[in-house]
């Protein structure tokens, strides 16, 4: 251990938030290593940054010393503060997360707000017209169970399912539905194995956020995300940058009803290779996100199909 760690021993609070600050600005800009700090020590001292500042010269229990220096440790190793925790923030949620699932990123939180303000009037009208014929949704890739969740919480009347191949996966993912109060039928299955696809019935809507990142883009990458991350969840073959696109077009051809909605997120830079996937029985717009980056498709099957 770095001997420098056991000094939080004889430190008042500013002077280890101040270390905690100091250390990790040595792996991170500023406001990262600050959001960072205030996150573990709000966590796991239940102290925020006004009680620092309103209290300075105060000592911390030793129980609470020793969890922040193990948090250290970890942060120090590159590993995510969310892995660290063991829980990350999404759509107005506190979800588990772990090593077998991908942290949850923001800009899938506009993937998801894509799908709730398409179908929320659609449910509406069904509802305004005694329609009892549920929206059925299908989350591929499911990870954390952050998409289906945020979905399901903000339409209560859909009946959703979710798909995942990891069993580490789904069990993160059952657990969070759990904690959040919402009833998703989970179901482990490979989704590039088309011999899984029999036990899956049609869909009004289909979404994922599925893996996208040439193999070959790796090295481009932060360690935090490399080292930490699932990389079943990542990356695809760099000869099919595509894969996972052209299964899940191929999947609604036969799984999702006339007039119904895929909904994925995509490279920034795969975006119009992408749509090219969905064209030919599909009409597809391409969707940016909050930094006008190309993210996000919403693809609407042909009724004539």
């Amino acid at each position: 251990m770095n001997r420098k760690l056991t000094k939080f021993a004889l430190m008042t609070n500013r002077e280890i938030y101040r270390y905690y600050l100091e250390q990790l600005g040595m792996i991170y800009n500023t406001s990262e290593a600050a959001v960072i700090t205030d996150w573990v020590f709000e966590k796991m001292a239940a102290l925020k940054r006004a009680d620092v500042i309103v209290n300075p010269d105060k000592n911390m229990p030793h129980e609470q010393l020793a969890q922040l220096n193990n948090c250290l440790a970890q942060l120090l190793q590159h590993k995510p503060v969310q892995y660290v925790l063991g829980e990350a923030w999404f759509y107005n949620m506190k979800l588990k997360v772990n090593e077998a699932v991908l942290i949850p990123r923001p800009e899938t939180e506009e993937l998801v707000k894509l799908v709730v303000d398409d179908w929320k009037p659609v449910i509406q009208n069904n509802l305004a017209a005694e329609d009892n014929q549920r929206i059925t949704v299908l989350d591929i890739g499911t990870g954390s169970g952050c998409i289906a969740i945020a979905i399901k919480k903000q339409l209560p009347q859909i009946a959703m399912q979710a798909i995942e191949v990891s069993a580490g996966a789904l069990k993160m993912a059952t657990d969070n539905a759990l904690e959040q109060q919402v009833s998703i039928n989970f179901m482990q299955a490979d989704f590039l194995d088309e011999s899984a696809w029999k036990k899956l019935p049609l869909y009004d809507v289909i979404v994922s956020n599925p893996p996208y990142i040439p193999i070959n883009e790796k090295e481009s990458l932060d360690k935090n995300v490399t080292a930490f991350e699932p990389h079943t969840a990542l990356f695809v073959p760099e000869n099919k940058p595509l894969l996972f696109y052209e299964k899940i077009a191929a999947f609604g051809e036969k799984h999702l009803k006339n007039g119904g909605k895929i909904y994925v997120e995509v490279h920034e830079n795969f975006a119009k290779e992408t749509a090219k996937v969905f064209e030919q029985h599909y009409r597809v717009a391409i969707k940016q996100d909050l930094f006008e980056k190309e993210r996000m498709l919403a693809i609407t099957k042909r009724t004539n199909e």
